[in-house]
This record gives C-alpha cells, sequence and structure tokens, in this order.
C-alpha cells in the first residue's frame, strides 16, 4: 500500500494530488458520470476498457456543471466532448477547444491502481 501526499493548492483550497474516485467497472463504457474529488466537481468518461478521462465539471462557456452530460466523440484520433449546452467540442486529454481558442476545459490525470479509478488535481 502507497500513502499519497496531498497538498491544499491555496488559490482554490482543494488538496492536489491523486484522489481516488470509484472502481473502473462501476463507470458505464462511453458514458460521462459526475464526481466530487476533493471539493471539485470533476466529469469522468469511461471511453475504453481500460481508458479513462478527467475534466472539469463546469462548462468553460456558460458556467454550468454540466460536462459529465456532454456527447463523446472524437476528432481523428483525439477523444472529445462537445457540452451538451453550446455543442463547443474539448479534447479530452488537453483540455483545448476546437471551435473557440478563448475557451479551455480544465483537464486532470487519471490512472487506474487495483481496479479503482484515480485523479489528479
Amino acid at each position: 500500500m502507497t500513502a499519497t501526499l496531498e497538498l491544499e493548492d491555496l488559490a482554490t483550497g482543494h488538496a492536489a494530488g491523486w484522489h481516488r474516485v470509484c472502481a473502473l467497472e462501476d463507470l458505464e463504457l462511453s458514458w460521462g458520470e459526475a464526481a466530487l474529488v476533493a471539493g471539485r466537481q470533476v466529469a469522468l468518461f469511461r471511453t475504453g476498457p481500460g481508458e479513462v478521462f478527467a475534466v472539469a465539471q463546469e462548462d468553460p462557456a456558460t458556467g454550468a456543471f454540466v460536462m459529465a452530460r456532454g456527447i463523446l466523440g472524437s476528432r481523428g484520433a483525439r477523444p472529445t466532448i462537445a457540452s451538451p449546452l453550446h455543442k463547443e467540442v474539448y479534447d479530452l486529454e488537453t483540455g483545448e477547444c476546437f471551435g473557440n481558442e478563448d475557451l479551455r476545459l480544465a483537464a486532470y490525470g487519471t490512472r487506474i491502481v487495483d481496479g479503482f479509478i484515480e485523479v489528479e488535481l
């Protein structure tokens, strides 16, 4: 068993570091779920048997917490999520918005440890 060092982000008050969220099998394939991770709303997406992405639940264009209800897709080999409100499309790995360079979705690191999804804030 390993210990996870968590540091509080002074700007936001959220704990930084790796956080265990749920079992991998708890996420449906090609479906989004919202989770509260160390006080921050995160949208999780399982896009493959062992592939999970985590982004901010807050839509950068509107401020609404809806990204887990977005539409999964891809641009070439890049996995994407489209906002359910204005349909802005974001890269799940980087948070880059394809249609508006002024918008950016926070993207978080993920890993699977002993069958559980962990998110790095």
